[in-house]
């Protein structure tokens, strides 16, 4: 039996490094409609982009993707969610999963999935994902992000630093970069976190109202403001690395190339 979820794609305009990139162009049409589409077959029992701009409201409409127009000053992407549950009169125990809106090439297998470890660990308020990382410089790499687990898969603690550190393989090697590609196998207990994100509609209105916590201003990790205030976030372990996002004018060459082959 499918779990009942639905998908928000918050969608905000400005962009340091890829000016308008909601509406960036993916074989024709704007990223933002990709990643619709995408959500739509995850199953999803409603999809819609939650954005602050009328341009993406008018490309989303012109593709007959639902929209909601948004206050414009969102901190995050979460408070943008926590708007709409808020507008839409969600229950507090709807499952809402955050699709972000830099991810045209989601799996919507992933989406749904995240969404199912939700509804099948009633204790957490958050359901994310990870994968094993293989190659021993994501480890050390602060942009990729890593995920400590207990042994009901729930998480202990996110962070850019190399989490949990193997002391006996790593320790002669720090921190002495160039000599990453010497390092042994990396541990099958090291995960990257990847970011998407399935909600309580009770905790998700929450959100907006508790303080930001020293050690999301510490690693620039919004989801340890839940750690921080007592939250629990499951997290569905994967083998497989999400395809690539869009953040760049590179990556968005990238992205657009692998959808022409995909296609």
């Amino acid at each position: 039996m499918s779990v009942p979820f639905i998908a928000i794609i918050p969608a905000r305009l400005a962009s340091t490094r890829l000016p308008n990139k909601p509406l960036a162009d993916i074989g024709g049409k704007p990223m933002v409609v990709r990643i619709a589409e995408r959500a739509r077959e995850s199953g999803a029992s409603q999809v819609l982009v939650a954005t602050d701009s009328g341009l993406v409201v008018d490309a989303a409409r012109d593709h007959g993707i639902e929209v909601i127009l948004t206050r414009p000053d969102h901190p995050t992407g979460t408070d943008r969610l926590a708007e709409v549950a808020t507008r839409l009169s969600l229950p507090d125990d709807a499952i809402v999963v955050n699709v972000q809106g830099d991810e045209p090439l989601i799996d919507p297998q992933l989406v749904r999935d995240v969404a199912a470890h939700l509804a099948a660990h009633p204790e957490c308020a958050i359901a994310t994902a990870a994968h094993p990382i293989h190659d021993p410089a994501d480890v050390f790499n602060p942009n990729v992000v890593k995920v400590v687990l207990d042994a009901k898969s729930v998480a202990l603690y996110f962070s850019r630093a190399p989490i949990p550190w193997t002391r006996d393989a790593w320790q002669s090697h720090w921190p002495g970069v160039a000599a990453l590609s010497k390092l042994p196998a990396v541990p099958e207990n090291v995960l990257r976190h990847i970011g998407l994100y399935a909600y309580r509609t009770k905790f998700l209105r929450a959100f907006p109202t508790l303080s930001m916590a020293p050690i999301e201003n510490a690693e620039a990790l919004e989801q340890l403001r839940a750690l921080w205030h007592g939250e629990r976030i499951a997290v569905r372990v994967t083998q497989d690395a999400p395809p690539p996002g869009v953040d760049t004018p590179t990556h968005l060459e990238r992205v657009c190339a692998l959808f022409r082959d995909a296609n």
